[in-house]
């Protein structure tokens, strides 16, 4: 096939150490991790801003969060860009489809996409649905919060089934004289944790890993309010009440792989699998309770790194079974898209194509990556980070505090060695001087980093022709 369909499978919260096929000791992804068999998992995928709406403005642009104008979480402003993916692949003759969350604003914007359905469809088509009750949330529990417990709806009825059988529908009904793209969005395993009893039952009784919690993290227990408010994003938190919580959150990413599991089994029965190029990420991951955080948003592993699974098309020349540790990110999604449809790539694009990386893994790539998050839930926890397959460098653009990890002897991050490795921490601060110099926010002056104000969103009315 000239141009493979293509399959973005899109998750929210899914943290970068919870596949099977990487070790992790409890999360079970046998779905997963079966496709995973075909092509490659790069063990160092990152989001290049941990939440929602700013890293899927750069997932659907190819740019980095300070070109496309959102380096923080804000919902309400306009998506003006003159290039995106579902437009771009449009172009080049694509079928294009998004089942599930956008965070497109308007809500209704298809931005490329022939077809929407959204997370409004799922619950006007719930509310149709018999039952005593089948509001989404009546089981209680906030869209923020680190409770955790069962779904009251049955799993045929929660939203991931709802999404999965309309991209089923979408493949039954496809024009097919035209190769797909189909954007398959979940909203999990963003909180609510409440997946299907069936899935909770088989890890609230197990013994799960505790939280870890860093040198550096006690402030974050002793700083926090108390009581805690039940959308908290740090504290400390009763150890049955983390259980539940962190039983939930796997139950939920086995429910999740089972759906995907569905949907691949049903497209390799219609022999689609073997001609589609597949991809399975996450927006950002999720601290869980690591270093007495909860959310999104930090620069830390649990936040920051998400799963990054790639399986080609058949035919495509390319190792297989394979785990790459070079450090990729979501601004590379498109431009691999655009090069697999042999569409060419906007100049806008900051990306780069993952096509090389998979047929030869020594293959010239970035030295490092870059990631930021503006402030969110405090004035002073913004944060700008730099990573490669060894060390992580943290700067507050607040505080000016500075953080350094050796990924390969701490992969959790428990020792900061800002103090103890004074070298590689002059080495890492020079690079995020050239990195943030000619930034309008005034972070650097080419000589050194300078703490300041960080807006989430960049640019006014009159700003944003510069888009283009």
């Amino acid at each position: 096939m000239a141009q493979p369909h293509i399959l973005l499978i899109l998750t929210d919260h899914w943290r970068g150490d919870c596949l099977g096929r990487l070790g992790h000791p409890v999360a079970e992804t046998p779905h997963i991790d079966s496709l995973s068999r075909q092509g490659t998992t790069f063990t160092r995928g990152y989001t290049p801003c941990p939440s929602c709406v700013p890293a899927r403005r750069s997932l659907m642009t190819g740019m980095t969060p300070y070109a496309q104008g959102m380096v923080g979480y804000q919902d309400g402003k306009p998506w003006n860009y003159p290039h995106t993916l579902a437009g771009e692949l449009q172009r080049a003759g694509y079928q294009t489809a998004n089942i599930g969350k956008t965070h497109f604003h308007p809500p209704r914007l298809h931005l490329g996409f022939e077809q929407l359905t959204t997370p409004a469809d799922y619950e006007e088509w719930l509310g149709h649905q018999p039952g005593i009750e089948t509001e989404k949330l009546a089981h209680g529990v906030p869209p923020n919060s680190w409770i955790g417990r069962p779904n009251h709806l049955p799993e045929h009825q929660l939203e991931e089934s709802f999404f999965v059988g309309r991209a089923l529908d979408f493949l039954r009904k496809r024009d097919p004289t035209r190769p797909f793209f189909l954007c398959l969005s979940f909203n999990g395993p963003h909180p609510p944790w409440c997946p299907p009893q069936v899935y909770y039952d088989q890890y609230i009784g197990r013994d799960l890993p505790d939280p870890v919690i860093g040198d550096w993290a006690q402030r974050h227990a002793d700083e926090a309010e108390y009581p805690l408010d039940v959308n908290a994003w740090r504290g400390r938190l009763a150890p049955h009440i983390v259980h539940r919580a962190r039983a939930a959150y796997y139950a939920y990413l086995t429910f999740l792989d089972a759906q995907i599991g569905r949907l691949s089994e049903n497209m390799h029965r219609q022999g689609l699998l073997d001609d589609t190029l597949l991809l399975f990420t996450s927006d950002h991951g999720e601290m869980l309770g690591d270093h007495h955080l909860w959310r999104k948003t930090y620069a830390y592993e649990a936040s920051a790194r998400v799963p990054f699974v790639i399986k080609p098309p058949a035919g495509f020349a390319g190792a297989r079974n394979v785990e790459s540790d070079r450090v990729v990110g979501w601004e590379d999604i498109m431009p691999t898209f655009l090069a697999a449809a042999k569409a060419p790539i906007p100049k806008t694009v900051a990306g780069h194509s993952l096509l090389p990386l998979l047929t030869d893994g020594d293959a010239e790539w970035r030295p490092y990556y870059h990631g930021e998050h503006s402030p969110c839930y405090h004035p002073e926890n913004a944060n700008q980070f730099l990573t490669d397959q060894r060390w992580k460098y943290i700067w507050n653009p607040i505080t000016g505090e500075e953080q350094l990890f050796d990924l390969e002897a701490d992969p959790c991050e428990c020792r900061d060695l800002a103090a103890r490795e004074k070298d590689e921490l002059a080495r890492w601060r020079k690079r995020m001087v050239a990195e943030l110099a000619d930034r309008e926010e005034g972070l650097s002056d080419g000589q050194a980093l300078k703490p300041g104000p960080v807006p989430a969103w960049r640019f006014g009315p009159a700003d944003e022709l510069h888009l283009g």
